[in-house]
């Protein structure tokens, strides 16, 4: 893996997201708060960037939600001083699937509540002259372990240039709770659902063979199976990388 200078790049980061802000015209930085190391990550970088009272961190829990992510996300908008705004959007779902798709499984469930929570931020920067802040980084990105239109839409994306264990390296450089920092990585979009559980590997693991492919190194020192699950999780999530695709300009006459 990569060393980088953690404080270096929180400066940068920082400076990215104020210059970024001013020639938007907007006023603020809105961003879902999970209670996760991503989010977390996101707001602490924004609020040392314009200030914690220009950032607003909304909790979007569902009835399934685990009740420690609503906890954690409180107990971060609170060590950084920026605002928080409670939304449930259990009755914005449930009305759906009740209505039209009661037999939906997990993975449809979980990827309507990514797009109604964004739905809610979108709508959310609009009353606060804000700019909607990502929470994505470069590991999820590059594996595809995202939403499309989901936890995928935002103006700016402030980590999505960094690896998962950057994320928690950098989190700890920025004195954020350990309890966040700590906790296992989840989307909380059904119960006991992990990250590393569903990718099939560690984070650690991970950032190691995405790095190694991105500078074309030798991965001979890694589980065959495991490289080749990361090569399937990049090409089978290529499409959510790239603008929707159309055809060739019209053919003249």
């Amino acid at each position: 893996m990569r060393n980088i200078d953690f404080h270096k790049e929180i400066e940068k980061c920082s400076a990215f997201l104020r210059d970024y802000l001013q020639a938007s015209g907007q006023q603020k930085y809105i961003l879902g708060v999970s209670g996760g190391i991503d989010s977390a990550l996101s707001a602490a970088l924004a609020a040392k960037a314009i200030g914690s009272s220009q950032v607003i961190g909304v909790s979007m829990p569902y009835s399934g939600s685990n009740p420690a992510s609503r906890e954690d996300a409180e107990l971060l908008c609170k060590h950084l001083g920026i605002q928080q705004i409670t939304i449930d959007i259990s009755p914005m779902v449930d009305a759906y699937f009740e209505a039209h798709e009661k037999d939906a499984n997990a993975l449809r469930r979980g990827n309507w509540m990514a797009r109604v929570r964004m739905c809610v931020l979108f709508d959310l920067s609009v009353k606060h002259q804000a700019l909607v802040l990502g929470t994505t980084n470069q590991s999820e990105y590059m594996t595809g372990y995202f939403t499309q239109y989901g936890d995928s839409a935002a103006a700016v994306e402030p980590i999505g240039q960094l690896y998962k264990t950057e994320v928690w390296a950098i989190s700890k450089a920025m004195g954020l709770p350990e309890k966040i920092i700590s906790k296992l990585p989840t989307a909380d979009l059904w119960e006991d659902q992990t990250d590393e559980q569903e990718l099939g590997i560690s984070y650690q693991k991970l950032d190691e063979i995405l790095w190694a492919i991105r500078n074309m190194d030798n991965l001979d020192g890694y589980e065959q199976s495991q490289v080749y699950a990361v090569y399937k999780l990049i090409a089978h999530s290529a499409f959510k990388r790239s603008p929707a695709p159309m055809p060739e300009p019209p053919c003249s006459l």
